[in-house]
């Protein structure tokens, strides 16, 4: 029995061997070493092709000013955060990574016909009707084009941790003025999910968080992905997860809406979140740092608008405010997710390009 342990045990370090043997991620690994103290002191990166595990790696060179500021922040958050090295398993705040995860959720709603994308949300939710919201569609919230003036993130926050229920959150949305006409502004901001997530619990009867752990999480296996038991859920900006976990969802839709032979989401539901709805007749508001420019929007994810930009091939992420950034890269074929925890944003969507350029270069 030893001697069969001994063995298989070599097996798999040869298979392992030879995995890595196929690409060079060399390159990926000085990028991390290099730009890890921008990303809080401490990030994990792995790369995620051809059903298996090509690349994974952890860098940690906190200091005490990082590590100060990580305690802080987890407070904020309610979690607890160590200091050891991240990796696969590590549960962090996502940010807007969890507008992706949301806006798949509502699309099951569509999936089963319960919810049109055309449908009007004064419909489902009459205090946006009273205060001249009630025009605002699914499709409008899924991609930040509801025409609301959204406050700044910090004071939008605030009110939704004052608030009791989610009711509260849709009167305070419902009493904002406007910036334009729904589907001509681009506002990026927690406001359209947060219409979407109130309407989901209207149909439903049940809590956004049951939903998607019903309809997301359970099904694809994210034992460690959340949006917290709090009285309001922030389905644009509340959910925590790991890098395992978000890649499983990653690879659902690499897949057009299968994981493991079971079907989450409709192919066209899956297309229809990759169109860009940031169209030439949109005018853009505000767009965060970590997007930069040449980008469009589809639903809860950011797309290339097309494959003829320079240096830009297909893909879709979700990049949030603690640095987190999933990726999922059409044309090579992989998933990546890069996990961090810090606010600093300077630079960061130069960061992600250029760490997107080197995993390209690595799996060629």
């Amino acid at each position: 029995m030893k001697a069969f342990k001994i063995s298989l045990l070599c097996l798999l370090c040869l298979g392992a061997l030879q995995g890595k043997a196929q690409y060079n991620f060399s390159k990926v690994d000085s990028w991390l070493d290099a730009n890890v103290d921008d990303l809080g002191g401490r990030a994990f990166i792995m790369v995620y092709k051809d059903g298996k595990v090509i690349y994974s790696n952890s860098a940690n060179q906190q200091n005490l000013r990082q590590k100060i500021a990580t305690r802080m922040m987890a407070r904020k958050q309610n979690l607890t955060v160590g200091n050891g090295d991240y990796n696969a398993q590590t549960q962090l705040p996502i940010a807007s990574c969890s507008k992706w995860l949301s806006a798949a959720l509502v699309m099951t709603f569509v999936d089963e016909g319960k919810l049109k994308l055309s449908d009007t949300v004064g419909r489902f939710l009459p205090v946006l009707s009273q205060n001249g919201k009630g025009n605002i569609t699914i499709s409008q919230c899924l991609s930040h084009l509801t025409g609301i003036k959204a406050t700044a993130l910090r004071d939008d926050l605030a009110e939704m941790r004052k608030a009791n229920s989610m009711d509260e959150t849709i009167a305070f949305i419902a009493a904002l003025p406007m910036e334009g006409q729904p589907g001509k502004v681009f506002h990026y901001s927690n406001v359209g999910l947060q219409i979407a997530g109130a309407v989901l619990e209207k149909i439903s009867g049940k809590s956004f968080e049951s939903l998607f752990q019903e309809r997301i999480a359970r099904p694809l296996g994210m034992q460690h992905t959340s949006y917290g038991q709090k009285k309001v859920v922030l389905p644009a900006g509340g959910a925590s997860s790991t890098a395992e976990d978000y890649s499983s969802f990653l690879t659902m839709i690499q897949n057009k809406g299968l994981y493991k032979g079971k079907r989450i989401l409709s192919e066209a539901s899956i297309a229809q979140m990759q169109v860009n709805r940031i169209t030439p007749d949109v005018k853009v508001a505000y767009t965060p740092a970590e997007a930069g420019t040449g980008l469009g929007y589809g639903y809860g994810e950011w797309v290339t608008k097309s494959s003829t930009l320079a240096n830009l091939s297909p893909y879709v992420s979700s990049p949030g405010l603690f640095g987190s950034f999933p990726l999922l890269e059409k044309d090579h074929g992989y998933i990546a997710v890069l996990m961090t925890y810090n606010l600093k944003n300077k630079g960061r969507q130069a960061q992600y390009e250029t760490l997107r350029q080197l995993i390209n270069e690595a799996v060629k």
